[in-house]
């Protein structure tokens, strides 16, 4: 639930239309997928340039799940 609220609050500070920011969390038995949808108009903001915002974001749910012993992925949603 943390990691799921973590990604939540970063998409927020990033986008232009944060009412429009929902994370769905898919469990798996080994992963955990943090399904992530933001407004169409705000995707390039989540993705960045050449996908280093979206890298970052996957590099900080690396090491937070480092903590719990649990791996993250991050998919984000059209």
């Amino acid at each position: 639930m943390a990691m799921k609220q973590l990604v939540e609050d970063i998409a927020k500070a990033l986008v232009d239309v944060p009412e429009e920011v929902s994370v769905r969390e898919v469990e798996g038995e080994q992963v955990t997928v943090l399904e992530l949808k933001v407004a169409p108009s705000d995707l390039g903001k989540v993705i960045g340039k050449q996908g280093r915002t979206a890298r970052s974001i996957r590099t900080i749910l690396g090491a937070a799940g480092m903590k719990v012993n649990r791996r993250f992925t991050l998919e984000i949603l059209e």
